[in-house]
């Protein structure tokens, strides 16, 4: 019953008006930073010394699956040279000094150095630029040491691949696999306001999804792939190992000993969850137990009023049809 007031249609429409970020913000942030990367560019033309080597476009914002709330980009600097430093407070100081050169109508609040990234804020659009600089040696698949978000250590990635891995996944489930991952990271952002202790990085919910996707999940119905998401969480008590074979063999996967093995699909030695303890994985899976018996209510709600009611348990007060 509950179907018939709340369906694919109005699942999607919801992610429209109220998810996704507008295709005229999204065009207006990718310019924006396009521009700092010309900049940066140009004064590269003019001071061949200069140790940036390269600037792209990450997260969320290049993937496609970036969020209405969203309040920064990211932009990863590819820096390269003999005298770049690599204790994390001076290369950061370091890059931070560099932008400044390449930016110097800037005021000097403008590029400040973070905990792991350098904050480019441009005052016009009130939209702040996270630089997260990357240690690169040359390598032809840009390859680099990038300062990890979680714990500010060193960890090999490469953004190309990162963002070709995703790419593939949206190639293969056009216009849903991206919506499915905002609506999922919409789930998450209600979830950590309504729940004490609650963490779920969105690049674990892409990567779930996406063995989901590999392992033949129809998108088509986002009611009923919510539903599978959630159900996958719960069965395999987030839990099961998941690795992808795009850039690496079975064998090349390294052995971890944390509960939660999400391992990063451009590096095998990489577990992207390993600061998840247990009882977060606990939180994440009563979260979901509690999405998919939502789904399932409102999947079988009589009427509109209570379809709505426990939609509105998974997506929060905003879900309205």
């Amino acid at each position: 019953m509950g179907r018939i007031h709340v369906g694919h249609a109005e699942i999607a429409q919801f992610g429209v008006e109220k998810v996704n970020l507008p295709k005229d913000k999204a065009n207006e942030y990718r310019a924006q930073a396009r521009r700092l990367r010309e900049k940066v560019e140009s004064y590269l033309g003019e001071h061949p010394d200069f140790t940036l080597k390269k600037m792209i476009l990450s997260g969320s914002l290049a993937k496609g699956t970036a969020l209405r709330s969203l309040k920064d980009i990211d932009v990863g600097c590819y820096i390269s040279g003999a005298d770049v430093p690599t204790k994390v407070s001076e290369l950061l100081e370091y890059l931070a000094e560099r932008l400044r050169n390449a930016f110097p109508n800037f005021s000097h609040d403008q590029i400040k150095p973070q905990t792991y990234s350098v904050t480019v804020s441009f005052r016009g659009s009130g939209l702040d630029v996270d630089v997260v600089p990357i240690l690169y040696n040359g390598d032809s698949q840009w390859y680099g040491n990038l300062v990890s978000q979680d714990d500010g250590s060193f960890l090999e990635t490469s953004i190309p691949l990162h963002l070709e891995f995703i790419r593939k996944r949206k190639q293969n489930h056009e216009v849903h696999f991206a919506q499915l991952v905002r609506l999922l990271k919409y789930w998450v952002r209600n979830m950590k306001m309504e729940r004490d202790g609650f963490r779920f990085k969105s690049f674990m919910v892409e990567l779930l999804l996406s063995k989901l996707a590999d392992n033949g999940l129809d998108f088509t119905d986002y009611p009923e792939a919510l539903q599978h998401f959630f159900t996958y969480l719960v069965t395999s008590d987030i839990r099961e190992k998941i690795w992808f074979n795009d850039y690496y063999s079975a064998a090349q996967v390294g052995v971890f000993s944390d509960p939660v093995q999400i391992i990063d699909p451009v590096n095998a030695k990489n577990n992207a969850s390993c600061l998840y303890t247990n009882r977060q994985a606990d939180i994440i899976v009563d979260a979901a137990l509690d999405a998919g018996d939502a789904i399932d209510s409102a999947l079988a709600a009589p009427t509109k009023e209570r379809t709505v009611y426990y939609w509105q348990k998974v997506f929060g007060s905003s879900f309205q049809i």
